[in-house]
């Protein structure tokens, strides 16, 4: 049983910023998210597009915002358990919850704030005869160890930046990489179609467009794929050990949609915007999964609800406890792994 203060459901930036407000007031942090690394959509979808509207940042790429998050909330030490769903939620009789993954993992809290971003993400899978039976058996959607590839045949779909970058990083992996896009251009980063065309060229890199993968071959394990040119609909046949379609991941609130929540479109409403609180007392909403009169959907937003949440969450631990805010500047960041950052002391001297 994994015990902490507050159970963060999304390792989203709202959720990660949620860690630092919460160290801060000495609480202690523990993520769920069903990818396998945090950052959310930032880090799975879109992590070398720019973002412009982060406070101070006239523009940062959002795998490094998440970095940077990751970077900030070091000294509080939370807890991860990714690539695990949370499933199924119990409230006990002292008002704490005991929430319990898709792979049996169990946390106990006090407190939980729901940080899901649009909700759990599910990958975009395309209309194959026989795609089920080649999971597991070659087909996946997404790579969680690269060193599965090493030495294999593989060969991945899409036209994003996650069809880009892999592409890049299993060139230096795999024994052969080919990449297969349905159009000549691409909607990643200019510096990754750059380099994928620059590998191509050095031939460590097959690509393939206009083409899609029509159709999955072999006995229990996946052995070819067929790829259609769209432009002159012919067919080959290319031998791989590995197909990963990177068509991106479907939102969806998923089991948390069957907690008894108060749900609208698809999002949880709360029941202020004092603390972000739902109808369930103890369980929060933050972020983009929640919905209020007048919500912006937006990552600044997210990080003010998550430090409002926090307040909210420490009165909610420590009920006979007054919390006297201190401004960072004056009382500096203390970790829990006893480190200290705060401003230089003013010298005082006696004039003589």
């Amino acid at each position: 049983m994994i015990k902490t203060d507050i159970l963060i459901i999304g390792a989203g930036p709202t959720g990660l910023f949620a860690v630092f407000e919460a160290g801060l007031l000495q609480l202690k942090c523990h993520l769920i998210d069903a990818l396998p690394q945090a950052g959310g959509q930032c880090s799975e979808i879109y992590p070398k597009k720019p973002i412009y509207d982060i406070p101070g940042y006239p523009e940062v790429l959002a795998g490094d915002l998440v970095d940077n998050l990751m970077e900030q909330i070091k000294p509080f030490q939370p807890g991860f358990t990714l690539g695990e769903r949370a499933e199924t939620i119990e409230k006990l009789d002292d008002g704490s919850f005991i929430v319990t993954t898709n792979k049996g993992t169990k946390h106990h809290a006090p407190v939980v704030a729901i940080a899901g971003g649009l909700g759990s993400f599910e990958p975009r899978k395309p209309l194959l005869e026989n795609l089920g039976k080649y999971e597991d058996n070659g087909v996946a959607y997404m790579i969680k160890e690269p060193e599965i590839y090493r030495d294999k045949k593989v060969l991945i779909a899409g036209g994003g930046d996650s069809a880009l970058d892999w592409s890049i990083f299993l060139a230096d992996v795999a024994k052969e990489v080919t990449l297969v896009h349905r159009r000549n251009e691409f909607r990643g980063a200019l510096d990754s179609v750059e380099k994928v065309q620059q590998l191509k060229n050095e031939g460590k890199i097959n690509l393939i467009t206009p083409a899609e993968v029509v159709a999955l071959k072999g006995e229990d394990q996946l052995e070819k794929v067929t790829v259609k040119n769209t432009s002159t609909s012919e067919e080959t046949d290319v031998e791989v050990d590995n197909f990963i379609p990177l068509f991106g991941l479907s939102p969806k609130l998923g089991p948390i949609a069957n907690w008894g929540l108060e749900i609208e479109k698809n999002a949880i409403k709360v029941d202020n915007t004092y603390d972000y609180q739902t109808n369930i007392p103890g369980i929060y909403a933050i972020g983009d999964v929640n919905t209020y009169p007048g919500k912006l959907k937006l990552i600044l937003c997210g990080f003010h609800e998550a430090t409002l949440m926090c307040q909210s969450a420490y009165q909610k631990i420590f009920p006979d406890k007054k919390y006297v805010m201190k401004y960072t500047t004056v009382g500096g960041v203390t970790g829990f792994d006893g480190s200290k950052k705060e401003a230089p002391k003013a010298v005082v001297k006696a004039i003589d």
